[in-house]
């Protein structure tokens, strides 16, 4: 064919790098070399129904194809698709990378290759890619168009309702009618019109990247979610259809799922001419015979499903690809077919680590994208002050009616130049944002420092490119959404899809930013801002009572208000428990809300916004913290409910169903950014907060201030009301550690009992028949329990083993073993050899087990049984359990599986596991004093400007709002393991009151606004990234639960 014409990719007509790097690589991998010779042309047609043609060379083989597409689209985890196509049988089958491509299609002119999902992850939060995740909604949308994907109708309307949404934005009736009747989704679609719609109208603010989130949420349910049938007959010929998926074979008849045969009960698969063999663990508990025999239509057939099996076995159960096998001298046996390509593991890691570049994408059927492909021209004088994402940028009023007007589809045009940049193609990438993992909102940050380094690149003086803010993810952790109170600004706001998990926390699409360079403050005038205000140190006191009383107040709202209105619209909650919990929380927010605006009265007064010369008069804050507090004790009586409130709820969780679902689906809304239940004890975290406040204050103050005498009489007066509910409160938080602790686990039942008190929790390595592998383990007072987190839809733990306490020993054995930080525990049963990541985890996990094997020695006995369903253990005390952990079951028993839901992704549980490292509850009751909110500027390693962000420290996070007003957060990132020191001078940072935080390869810079502000940051955040041990925890405060 000769020289062909290089067409320009969708990610190079946006100014992303070229990549070489395509999903199957590892990072740092080159590409494979490509035959020289003559080219054929290859048909692709992609999930959006473009066509695409590729040139490849006449020998290449599968990969390089399969690379070519991956590499067009910018797509990183291009391991989970495939290409199929029809065979000379006109059987579709998959191409293998390993052969020729035109050794598979004969007749490459006459054949159009399509390019689909191929594995399908257990759960889609594990689909760290904006992109990703819209291909993999595309693939949903064709799947229920083609019969494939079957359901219910109210499943079918509210999976039609997010494509609707994600396609044509917000409901508006006229136009819902006018799109359902140009696209039809499913066959007979107008019998559900009226019920798409109606759920349609309540996805109002819903951004593209969070509708293709929430229709994956309710596709990976449905039993037929990625679900191929295989025609087959079993032994008596019944008819029934075969399948394959990530946990591992299935048995369907018709559309009913009758049987399924996990990886770790296979042992062998293979086929003879037309029959299928499945070769099983022996189970004396099972009724199956050893070897299952399934009947197939040819040989063909069989040969073909039994690749995928094995395909879907390596991608989803090993940890790299497996090696092919060695050439046989004289002759072969068998079939020689591999899995080739990066395995799940692989993938995951490879994104998590960062990598590869993010780049940008378009959505071709959203009728919203032409909102993104807007750029404002940038202004000479702001070229050095990187644009920021538009979840935190701000702006005037004007602003935000002019973003509201364009998330209600009013399209706005570019200029000439722009519309040839961004000239129409398949799948134009388009800045991702945050991930939604779990319904949690929260998207972490670590995302947006390689939006950074993109806007780096692309923001050059010359350059007409649009700025993109990038958030993409780790299948942990949330999504920014611009839908705050406020409105975002038109400077730098991302009108598309998702974040990331990781901050990457989650998002479909990244999408170019509107870009007002006016509405960011420079340096300068933040200086000048600054001396405005007061300097001394009783100022910022005060100061920090009101920023921290406003978190207050919106975390009470949590419950009087918006749980409340939820409440109220489900039939779920017995009228005694809402009246329990509505009765004593709204009393207190009606008084805080008062409180907060004398505080506000007094810092207007004390800023000089008044009257000059009576100024002086105001320069205090004691008498009003006095005035409020001794009314704050006609209060206690609703604090003293507390206790009743938290029992009755999780009783009430317990015995309803339909209550736990409520509260479950509670907590995936955006404005729940912390468990619920912790929501319930902030009036007694507050009067611990209220008393710091007061003694910094009595301790700067000389005797001779005039405001001394009332902050000293305050301080007495809040250490009562302390004293009076401290024991009250420890309790609390132990029975609210407990409950949090069951939602993270699967395989446990009794884990709230009496008298248990939680310890510790973190990751060490377990020794077992594999060497060390991860695991999370879980000490109480009376019992060590170690979990694994396996690729669950549900993001749990699965309880692997528990070890009793009561006669336990321990010992450091690196010399035996040979591992550092090594040390074995003996039970009376079962003993189990552990290691920590470094000495100092070592030392903790030494000492509060020790402490733990004393307290339950000293207790009356051995502890309840407390496992489920486990096995009777007839191991000898010197035997670790290899067997049991020698398969990661993907799935858990039949009555956790039943028990599986939606879950946060980025609770403590799961920082801990996916940083390495461990709390207590003595860090916790430590970070419960440790909380703070205000006002800070952040800054990428490799940005110039600053973005002034709200920001709330707790629970060992920090979380990132626009403005105070806010109801959620935009993004969080969880400090455990992250280090926090001072900027050197090579960092050339050369402001004041700068601290940096880092973690392997991610680093921010904060800026505070004093000298007192950047002193207490430092003081919280420490607390957080370096938990003290138990000796030195102790030793500046009372025991707590022990």
């Amino acid at each position: 064919m000769g020289e062909t014409e290089q067409k320009p990719t969708a990610g190079s007509r946006l100014g992303a790098q070229e990549n070489a790097g395509i999903s199957t690589l590892e990072h740092g991998q080159k590409p494979p070399m490509t035959p020289p010779g003559k080219l054929v042309s290859i048909k692709i047609q992609m999930l959006d129904d473009t066509q695409e043609t590729f040139d490849i060379p006449q020998r290449a083989p599968g990969k390089v194809l399969h690379d070519a597409v991956c590499n067009h689209l910018n797509l990183v985890e291009g391991d989970y698709f495939g290409l199929e196509f029809p065979d000379h049988k006109k059987m579709m089958v998959w191409l293998d990378l390993l052969k020729p491509v035109t050794k598979q299609i004969r007749r490459p002119k006459h054949v159009v290759v399509k390019f689909v999902v191929k594995f399908f992850p257990p759960d889609h939060a594990q689909l760290q890619e904006e992109l990703t995740r819209y291909l993999f909604a595309l693939q949903v949308k064709q799947d229920l168009a083609q019969g494939r994907l079957t359901c219910n109708d109210t499943s079918t309307a509210l999976l039609i309702s997010h494509i609707v949404q994600s396609e044509i934005g917000d409901f508006d009736e006229t136009i819902d009618r006018e799109h359902l009747a140009k696209n039809k989704y499913i066959p007979q679609q107008e019998a559900l019109e009226d019920k798409i719609m109606e759920f349609h109208r309540s996805h109002t603010g819903q951004t593209p990247a969070e509708s293709d989130f929430q229709l994956l949420e309710i596709a990976r349910r449905l039993e037929m979610y990625g679900i191929r049938l295989h025609p087959a007959k079993d032994r008596e010929g019944t008819k029934i259809n075969l399948a394959v998926a990530n946990t591992g074979i299935l048995v369907f008849q018709g559309h009913t799922k009758i049987n399924a045969f996990n990886w770790a009960k296979v042992r062998k698969l293979s086929f003879k001419r037309k029959r299928f063999l499945i070769k099983l663990r022996p189970d004396v508990n099972s009724s199956f015979q050893d070897t299952l025999e399934f009947l197939m239509a040819s040989r063909d057939f069989c040969k073909s499903f039994w690749k995928i099996c094995v395909e879907h076995h390596a991608f989803f159960r090993l940890f790299e690809e497996p090696k092919p096998k060695p050439k046989p001298v004289l002759f072969s046996r068998g079939s020689s077919f591999r899995f080739s390509g990066r395995t799940q593991k692989q993938v995951l890691d490879y994104v998590k680590e960062g990598g590869h570049k993010k780049v940008q994408f378009e959505r071709k059927h959203s009728k919203i994208q032409s909102i993104r492909s807007l750029t404002a021209q940038p202004s000479e004088q702001h070229t050095e002050v990187p644009k920021q994402s538009s979840s935190f940028a701000y702006g005037n009023d004007n602003d935000t009616a002019a973003v509201q007007s364009c998330r209600q589809g009013k399209e706005m045009k570019a200029s000439p130049k722009d519309t040839g940049q961004h000239k129409s193609h398949s799948l134009k990438k388009s800045p991702k944002e945050g991930k939604k993992v779990d319904g949690a909102v929260v998207s972490t940050v670590e995302e947006e420092e390689e939006a950074a380094k993109d806007r780096m690149q692309q923001n050059r003086p010359q350059s007409q490119q649009p700025s993109t803010g990038s958030l993409t993810g780790s299948p942990h952790l949330s999504e920014l959404s611009i839908n705050s109170q406020g409105g975002p600004s038109v400077a730098n706001m991302s009108l598309s899809p998702n974040l990331s998990p990781d901050a990457k926390q989650p998002s479909p699409l990244i999408s170019p930013l509107l870009n007002d360079p006016s509405c960011i403050r420079t340096d300068d005038e933040e200086e000048v801002k600054k001396k405005r205000f007061p300097t001394e140190k009783a100022y910022f006191i005060a100061k920090e009572a009101a920023t921290t009383e406003r978190t207050y107040l919106k975390d009470l709202e949590v419950i009087t208000s918006w749980f409340q209105s939820a409440v109220s619209q489900e039939d779920c909650m017995p009228e005694t428990l809402k009246n329990l919990i509505f009765s004593n929380f709204e009393p207190l927010h009606k008084f805080h809300a008062g409180f907060l605006k004398e505080i506000e009265q007094r810092l207007a007064l004390w800023e000089g916004r008044s009257n000059a010369h009576i100024k002086g008069d105001y320069q205090r804050i004691g008498d009003v913290m006095l005035k409020n507090i001794q009314n704050m004790k006609q209060l206690t009586i609703h604090l003293w409910k507390h206790n009743e409130i938290l029992i009755e709820l999780e009783n009430g969780i317990k015995n309803s169903r339909k209550l736990e679902n409520f509260c479950r689906d509670f907590e995936l809304q955006k404005v729940c950014y912390l468990p619920l239940n912790t929501f319930l004890l902030r009036p007694l975290h507050r009067l611990m907060h209220y008393k710091q406040i007061m003694e910094r204050l009595c301790k700067h103050y000389p005797p001779s201030h005039i405001d001394f005498r009332d902050s000293r009489a305050a301080l007495a007066e809040v250490s009562e009301m302390v004293a009076q509910l401290h024991g009250n409160m420890i309790k609390m938080e132990n029975f609210q550690k407990l409950h949090e602790l069951k939602k993270d686990l699967i395989g446990i039942d009794n884990l709230v009992i009496p008298g248990r008190e939680f310890i510790r929790l973190g990751s060490l390595s377990k020794l077992s028949g594999k060497g060390l592998q991860q695991r999370m383990f879980f000490l109480f007072n009376d019992i060590l329990l170690y979990t694994s987190r396996g690729l669950t839809a549900s993001n749990q733990f699965k309880v692997h083993g528990h070890l009793p306490l009561y006669g336990m020993t321990i010992e450091e054995s690196e010399e035996e073993w040979g591992v550092p930080h090594c040390l074995t525990l003996r039970g009376q049963h079962q003993s189990i050899v552990v290691a920590a990541s470094t000495r100092s985890e070592m030392d903790k996990w030494t000492e509060d087990i020790q402490m733990a094997i004393d307290l339950a020695e000293k207790s009356s006995g051995p502890a309840p049984e407390l496992l489920a369903s486990s096995p009777p253990d007839n191991k000898s005390p010197d035997e670790t359990t290899v067997d049991q952990e020698s398969e990661d079951d993907l799935s858990a028993s039949r009555t956790s599986l039943e028990r599986q839901s939606p879950h946060r992704g980025n609770t403590t549980v799961h920082v801990c596991w996916h940083r390495n490292t461990s709390v207590s509850m003595i860090d916790f009751s430590i970070a419960v004093e440790n909380q703070l909110s205000g006002n800070l500027l952040r800054k990428f390693k490799n940005s110039n400007g600053w973005q002034k962000l709200w920001v709330v420290f707790t629970n060992f996070c920090m979380f990132f709002y626009k403005s105070h007003q806010d109801n959620h957060p935009l993004a969080s990132l969880p400090l455990l393991g992250y280090s926090l020191t001072i900027p050197s001078e090579s960092e050339n940072i050369h402001k004041d009151y700068v601290f940096k935080l880092h973690f392997k390869s991610h680093v921010y810079y904060f800026r505070a606004e004093s000298e007192y502000t950047f002193e207490r940051w430092m003081e919280v955040i420490r607390s957080a990234t370096s938990s003290a041990s138990r000796t030195r925890a102790l030793s500046h405060k009372e025991p707590h639960a022990y």
